[in-house]
């Protein structure tokens, strides 16, 4: 014979897939919070005024020690596979 009595129905916080289902929107929730407080805390800093002309100079800086020359021999000869023909030494 069959057993017909009607099994108690327990609060939903005791089903473990609930929970499952509830942590993923909870961790976003506090890790928002987390990112809003690192926000709020730590600005970002400002720009001098005149950022683009210290740009240069430094650009002009590093260019006078080197030459993009080699670096450019290079990329066209690994792109056409023609040989490269370096200049005579000075006397």
């Amino acid at each position: 014979m069959q057993n017909d009595t009607p099994v108690p129905n327990a609060p939903w916080w005791k089903f473990g897939h609930v929970w499952m289902v509830v942590a993923g929107p909870a961790i976003v929730v506090v890790a928002s919070f987390i990112t809003l407080y690192l926000a709020i805390s730590r600005p970002d800093p400002v720009l001098s005024e005149d950022y683009y002309r210290k740009g240069i100079e430094i650009n002009k800086e590093l260019g006078s020690e080197t030459s993009l020359a080699p670096a450019l021999q290079a990329r066209n000869h690994a792109a056409t596979g023609v040989p490269v023909r370096t200049a005579p030494a000075k006397p």
